[in-house]
């Protein structure tokens, strides 16, 4: 089965929102399917979406699981953001959580010493 994966975060206001997005995704969008949404493409057929819909802002929560978390993470503080949380589970696994304006989540996560799992 061929699947596109779009998930989306609801925004307060665009036009702030997409600059803070485009420095934790490391670049501009891929396409501006209209005036008020921008979408990324963070993997081949994966896609996170921001759209303007102040009434549902605040509750998205979305991890992306990626093979070299470091520098995922060094790459966003060179951007100048810095992560609301990190944690570290027992099995090494590390997830490091940042929010928008909003307080929507996104979080990066990867195994330490390996490759995500598929």
């Amino acid at each position: 089965m061929n699947v596109d994966l779009f998930a989306g975060v609801s925004v307060t206001d665009f036009a702030s929102a997409l600059p803070w997005y485009e420095r934790l995704l490391g670049a501009p969008p891929a396409f501006f399917p209209h005036d008020t949404e921008a979408v990324w493409e963070v993997a081949e057929h994966r896609y996170l979406y921001i759209v303007q819909k102040p009434e549902h802002a605040g509750h998205a929560t979305h991890t992306l699981f990626v093979e070299d978390l470091e520098t995922i993470v060094g790459g966003i503080a060179a951007r100048g953001l810095t992560p609301d949380q990190q944690e570290t589970y027992g099995d090494g696994v590390r997830k490091i959580t940042y929010r928008d304006a909003d307080g929507n989540e996104i979080a990066f996560g990867g195994q330490a010493g390996g490759s995500p799992p598929v």
